[in-house]
């Protein structure tokens, strides 16, 4: 089939180097514009840009899919299928009606569950077991088309938001090569959501990685491993923020209020949580880099009894 490929970073990468190896033809690339990036603010192209010049395949990065120009130019490509992953912006109904067939798109998550910016991340921090990929046929409402495909993918206990997306990557481009000889053979099928089953997963900020000690040790270590690597879990120590990188949980129990120091030990810092205790492994510091947390405790001179917030 002819194909039309939506994408912006790495994930979307993955897709489309599996699609380029496959037996469809990619026609056509959208990725993003050009955007400022680091301390010096240098252009910086996508993953997507990199590899449709390097294998001459057309690149559009329209600042909107709204231009009539740039929707004259993606009807000149006559596509069989939009295939779309991790994009990021909205398609319209003028675009989704373009191709012969339709649009499809991958999604993190097994839809209806967590439909939104970050299924990744909120399956972790949700402290799931299990999540999986989605191929759909795209709607005019985000998350919401008809399903195609899925697969499961098992979340393991020390997962972090990065691994996990990693192995997502891999499975959602082995699913999307499935589904698609599926629609190409028109053997495919489209179920609908159960929109009982709905739930959201929306776009990430900062403040969500303050920790709260007060909760139970379980939950902050899956936000933990949910915000690694991006934005990031935090605490204040001395009146500076200081990320909190690696936990893990421990069976400690203990009378001192949440966030106390109970001990330190080699592998790291005790706290005292809502519910159990959190060993913290790894940490950054402010303006810092990362370090094991006995370095960082001996270092900054925290001690038994030193209070985190």
């Amino acid at each position: 089939m002819r194909i039309i490929f939506f994408g912006s970073d790495d994930f979307a990468a993955v897709h489309l180097k599996k699609l380029l190896e496959s037996s469809h033809a990619i026609v056509g690339c959208v990725t993003q514009p050009d955007r400022p990036k680091g301390r010096g603010m240098k252009l910086v192209e996508s993953p997507i840009k990199f590899t449709a010049v390097s294998k001459k395949i057309p690149l559009l990065q329209p600042q909107t899919l709204k231009d009539e120009a740039v929707l004259s130019q993606l009807k000149s490509l006559n596509a069989d299928v939009f295939v779309v992953v991790a994009y990021g912006k909205i398609l319209s109904e003028k675009t989704l009606s373009i191709p012969k067939i339709f649009c499809v798109n991958v999604h993190g998550s097994l839809l209806p569950k967590y439909r939104g910016a970050a299924p990744i991340h909120w399956a972790i921090t949700s402290g799931d077991t299990e999540t999986g990929v989605t191929v759909m046929k795209m709607s005019k409402i985000l998350d919401a088309g008809e399903i195609i495909l899925q697969a499961r993918l098992a979340i393991d206990a020390q997962d972090t938001a990065g691994s996990l997306r990693e192995r997502m990557a891999q499975l959602g481009a082995a699913t999307l090569i499935e589904a698609l000889e599926q629609i190409g053979k028109n053997t495919h099928s489209l179920r609908r959501q159960d929109l009982s089953l709905v739930s959201y997963a929306p776009k990430l900020t900062k403040e969500l990685g303050h920790i709260e000690w007060k909760e139970p040790a379980q939950k902050i270590h899956n936000l933990v491993r949910g915000l690694q690597p991006w934005p990031g879990a935090y605490t204040s120590v001395g009146g500076k923020m200081l990320k909190i990188l690696q936990t893990q949980v421990t069976v400690t129990t203990s009378p001192l209020p949440p966030g106390t120091v109970i001990r330190i030990e080699k592998e790291g810092v005790e706290v005292a949580t809502g519910q159990q205790a959190l060993l913290i492994l790894k940490v950054q510091p402010e303006s810092g880099k990362s370090m094991d947390g006995r370095s960082f405790a001996l270092g900054h001179k925290l001690a038994v009894g030193s209070r985190l917030c």
